[in-house]
């Protein structure tokens, strides 16, 4: 049988890859940004139960120990930030198990900024500024929109008040999924469901949409605080086009003990589940504890925007080498 060797992505593009890089790394050297280079490999892993980081066992100074390939490059920029860098940047190769597909692949790149004292509407503003320098038609001004009234819209449920057995029937009939299928899922799956099968695709369709005000639940490594309505939400956005999600940033947590509280409440959800635990990244507390600046960060998959600005119908189509033929 023919091996197939050839490279996923074509020279031309390649060659318009490395250009659109280049306006990227111009992007923020025009704004004093630092680029840094962090390992790929560390001492934690993602807790995040909706993503599977994958792992090593490396021989050390210290005897054989496991080591994380990362799945973004958060924990040491964020060390970074505590030691003083001032505002940085990165081009990560990050890692996410069991994700191939028109818009995934398990090895990727991750666009990463972190800007000491930004405000998440400042973050916003240049996060919308560099997708729109890099697209070949001008999208327009972003367009904002509250996860609530999103669900309100295209879901008819409230996401915060609805019955948990209520969200798991109209999941299940929206994804034309068996109720039995989603019989021992939690809240947090079911929204996560519905966003995604249901809402994302009307997101980002001849603009920019940035959503705001996500459940607290779901606030990750980002504050919390409560929305014009009382409800505590989440101090994130994430950002749309073509329905494709293109950025997700925070308003940084910087207490050490809630990050902790976190990290314990992610194991404790993974052995509930019977997903393997993730060993917690102790320097980037150990920083936290140190002191971090306040201000915000965005991670931007910077694969899925170069296939939009180049037009290509699925991820490998800008990846010199796709996971299945690497």
């Amino acid at each position: 049988m023919a091996i197939d060797w050839q490279p996923s992505a074509s020279f031309e593009t390649l060659r318009e890859r490395a250009r659109l890089m280049a306006k990227v790394r111009a992007f923020f050297a025009q704004r004093d940004v630092l680029e840094v280079e962090t390992p790929v490999l560390g001492q934690g892993g993602s807790t995040d139960i909706h993503l599977v980081s994958l792992h090593t066992l490396a021989r050390t100074d210290k005897g054989q120990r496991r080591l994380w390939l990362q799945t973004s490059p958060e924990f040491h920029m964020k060390r970074l930030l505590a030691a003083g860098s001032g505002p940085i940047f990165q081009l990560a190769r990050s890692f996410r198990d069991g994700e191939i597909g028109a818009r995934h692949n398990i090895e990727f790149t991750m666009l990463e900024w972190y800007r000491p004292q930004f405000t998440l509407d400042q973050l916003i503003d240049e996060t919308a500024t560099l997708i729109m320098s890099l697209l070949p038609s001008f999208p327009g001004p972003p367009v904002h929109y509250r996860y609530r009234e999103l669900f309100h819209t295209y879901v008819e449920v409230d996401p915060f008040t609805t019955s948990l057995d209520r969200l798991r029937a109209i999941a299940a009939e929206r994804a034309q999924m068996s109720a039995q299928s989603l019989a021992d899922e939690g809240r947090e799956t079911c929204l996560d469901l519905l966003m995604s099968v249901v809402i994302e695709p009307q997101l980002g369709q001849q603009e920019l949409s940035v959503v705001v005000d996500y459940p607290a639940s779901q606030a990750a490594l980002a504050r919390r605080h409560q929305d014009a309505d009382g409800e505590w939400v989440a101090s994130r956005f994430e950002v749309y086009l073509n329905g494709i999600e293109l950025a997700n940033g925070y308003d940084e947590l910087t207490d050490a003990a809630e990050q902790r509280t976190r990290f314990a409440e992610d194991n404790a959800e993974r052995r509930r589940l019977g997903l393997p635990e993730v060993d917690v990244d102790e320097r980037l507390l150990a920083a936290l504890e140190h002191g971090m600046p306040e201000g915000a960060g965005v991670a931007l998959g910077i694969d899925r925007l170069i296939q939009l600005a180049l037009g290509k119908a699925r991820l490998e189509d800008v990846l010199t080498f796709s996971t299945p033929s690497c």
